[in-house]
């Protein structure tokens, strides 16, 4: 095989230290490529000890499986020196009956000598940075969420049945209600005077919903589980403004996707964390959905499709996604919500919110390529697409087939 980078190494990573092989020319004119293999602590001296050795090598090409977070330090250190290439464990398919560390750098450095692997997206530091924000506050409001449906538990054990009557407990009602309780209020009546708003006229419901045996142990309980949703509350605040500081460089990209219906600012950020700014980085619209885990797999032998699962991808790209295609669902006279409706009547609803999140990709794509906002093909672009005649005719032969005979008369002509 041809030898694509001439110095190049691999380096396979554990906790507690690092294996690196470098594949390099030999001595002579004519003679075989050189390869050597040296381990290093995982300890900062022992990285840097490393790179100094990478550098007097002169390599110019580093490969690195992705395992777990270690790859981390490694990675951000020689990033600046050389190239760096975060490899997927799937491309790299272990030889049967030779399992070492040592091996596997060899492996790695031999594939990355013949280019037999592709690198996978790292983004910059700001990036990186705003990712990592992002994706603490999202695991920060998940928490929050798991608390409260624990609060939630507690107070179906002690018959309180608040969450069948109030949409929100933590609500202006539910919260003053739920504090009440905790100091020692136990009349329904007086509790259900609490209410604000248009709950007030739910009063008798309210009664029965708040009769129950809330003790002193369930009070403490409850009062360490509001104090936690306090606490997130607070830490989701304080990361909303670090973010709203480390997104300032990039507003132009949060601007652009927030014209997108079903995304929020806070959707427009975290998408922004996971794809970066630089969009060049994905050839076309295709590789970005296919990175993503958005568009259909492929998976033929035969002749015969067996299967069009969509592949793993970025977790909390698609988390996100998900969310702002179930939002654009319930926008008004918008293409997502017409294509979603479209699609949901043959291939279910799951299938096409998939295939929303995928036309919302798709969007961003060309959006950040061309610095446009984007621009909704309305609600009616499937009928038009096709033309009214033609729709006009297949709806009235279904109402045919049910046994009925149509006259059409236009609403300009009455």
């Amino acid at each position: 095989m041809d030898v694509v980078y001439d110095r190049c190494a691999g380096i396979d990573i554990s906790k507690a230290d690092v294996k690196v092989c470098i594949r390099v020319p030999g001595g002579g004119k004519g003679t075989r490529r050189r390869g050597e293999v040296r381990t290093f602590p995982a300890l900062t001296s022992g990285l840097l000890a490393m790179r100094d050795w990478l550098l007097a090598q002169r390599i110019t090409v580093v490969g690195m499986e992705a395992t777990g977070s270690y790859w981390k330090p490694v990675f951000y250190l020689l990033e600046h020196d050389m190239e760096c290439w975060l490899l997927n464990a799937r491309h790299m398919k272990a030889v049967p009956g030779r399992k070492t560390d040592v091996k596997d750098a060899e492996w790695i450095a031999k594939l990355v000598e013949h280019g037999l692997v592709r690198p996978s997206f790292v983004p910059p530091e700001p990036i990186r940075q705003l990712r990592d924000l992002t994706r603490y506050r999202t695991d920060v409001v998940r928490e929050r969420a798991r608390e409260a449906q624990r609060l939630q538990n507690l107070l179906e054990d002690c018959g309180i049945k608040l969450s069948s009557v109030v949409s929100d407990i933590l609500g202006v009602s539910g919260r003053a209600m739920l504090e009440a309780l905790i100091t020692g209020e136990r009349d329904p009546n007086v509790l259900a005077e609490m209410a604000r708003g248009r709950m007030r006229g739910k009063n008798d419901l309210l009664v029965e919903a708040l009769t129950g045996r809330f003790t002193d142990h369930h009070a403490f309980i409850a009062r360490v589980m509001l104090d936690r949703i306090d606490e997130a509350t607070a830490m989701e605040t304080r990361l909303n403004g670090r973010i709203d500081e480390q997104v300032r460089p990039f507003q132009r990209r949060v601007e652009l996707l927030a014209t997108i219906p079903g995304v929020s600012a806070h959707t427009a950020q975290v998408i922004l964390a996971e794809i970066g700014a630089d969009i060049a980085r994905f050839p076309s619209a295709a590789h970005l959905a296919s990175w993503a885990g958005v568009c259909p797999g492929n998976h033929e032998s035969a002749g015969k499709s067996t299967s069009g699962r969509t592949r793993d991808g970025d977790p909390w790209l698609k988390g996100v996604l998900g969310q702002a295609a179930i939002s654009a669902t319930r926008s008004k006279n918008t293409y997502l919500a017409a294509r979603f409706r479209r699609l949901a009547a043959r291939r279910g609803k799951k299938r096409a919110l998939v295939a929303l999140q995928h036309s919302i990709l798709i969007a961003t794509w060309h959006m950040f390529t061309h610095d446009v906002p984007y621009a909704d093909l309305g609600g009616t672009y499937f009928l038009e697409r096709t033309g009214k005649t033609r729709a006009t005719r297949r709806l009235v032969s279904q109402l045919n087939h049910l046994g009925f005979q149509v006259t059409l008369q236009s609403l300009e002509a009455t």
